[in-house]
């Protein structure tokens, strides 16, 4: 019986030091994610890997911002938060106009980001994730696994999804990932990957050197063999169009001397039939 007890005790203490071990992790976790900027937690998440962190220096500074005020709602607000500022004006809001102030911050956010890896410490960090291949590779074969850059077909925000942009086929294609295919492309913008190439010009890789080309039992399909294709369809079109149609087929079948045209020429081929009978 006193051995059953000890080893009651010995079990309590382990689970009360157990306990006392995890609650120390939850703390440390609770307190690095305290310290955690916003920048860095939106570019933690899942589905932000394309982003990299733009400086607190280059967001503090109003010439970096210019225009922007005028395309985010709540502009102040969604600053503050991105900043880490416990601002008073923040006191008050509905649970609504913070779910807005959050959707502007990262629209803000974006719409900075564009601006901040046009510059060297921007291309210089996407030059990072560009080696790490976190950006993906090309879809298309013959580019052999190519790594790829983020890329907006428009400037504007909520015009255009990013797609993604290979160097070596000079095509765009979609995102892998669904993810990363419902980020705005206007957080990337139109400039900054055709600048990075521009910047770090040795990674241009030779375009490909190989071409698909579609076969048929093992034979080469020409594209030539397709117009004597169409000019049938047009032709067959043209006989049921009526008259005109049979016009222009005679004109064709029959040649005609200069400035003769298909009509013509089919009723002088008619007329001369009809004298020599």
């Amino acid at each position: 019986t006193h051995t059953t007890q000890v080893k009651c005790r010995l079990a309590a203490m382990q689970r009360d030091a157990s306990g006392a071990s995890e609650e120390e992790e939850s703390e440390l976790s609770q307190s690095e994610n305290d310290d955690a900027t916003w920048v860095s937690w939106f570019c933690s998440l899942k589905g932000n890997e394309f982003f990299v962190e733009v400086d607190e220096d280059f967001i503090q500074d109003d010439f970096n911002l210019t225009g922007l005020s005028t395309q985010v709602p709540f502009y102040e607000h969604a600053l503050d938060l991105i900043l880490d500022v416990d601002a008073p004006r923040d006191a008050g809001l509905s649970e609504e106009q913070q779910d807005s102030i959050e959707a502007a911050a990262e629209l803000l956010y974006g719409l900075i980001h564009a601006r901040y890896i046009i510059t060297p410490r921007g291309l210089a960090g996407m030059l990072d994730k560009f080696k790490h291949i976190h950006f993906g590779r090309c879809p298309r074969v013959f580019c052999q696994g190519q790594a790829v850059l983020p890329v907006g077909q428009s400037d504007i925000p909520r015009t255009h999804t990013c797609k993604t942009f290979c160097p070596k086929c000079s095509d765009i294609h979609y995102p892998r990932s669904s993810r990363h295919a419902n980020i705005d492309g206007a957080y990337f913008g139109t400039t900054f990957c055709h600048l990075f190439l521009q910047t770090y010009w040795d990674l241009v890789p030779p375009p490909p050197r190989e071409q698909y080309v579609p076969r048929i039992f093992g034979f080469r399909i020409y594209k030539k063999e397709r117009a004597p294709q169409q000019q049938q369809a047009l032709a067959g079109g043209a006989r049921g169009g009526g008259g005109g149609g049979r016009g222009k087929e005679g004109g064709e079948g029959v040649q005609q001397p200069s400035g003769g045209n298909g009509a013509a020429g089919v009723s002088g081929v008619a007329a001369a039939g009809g004298g020599g009978g």
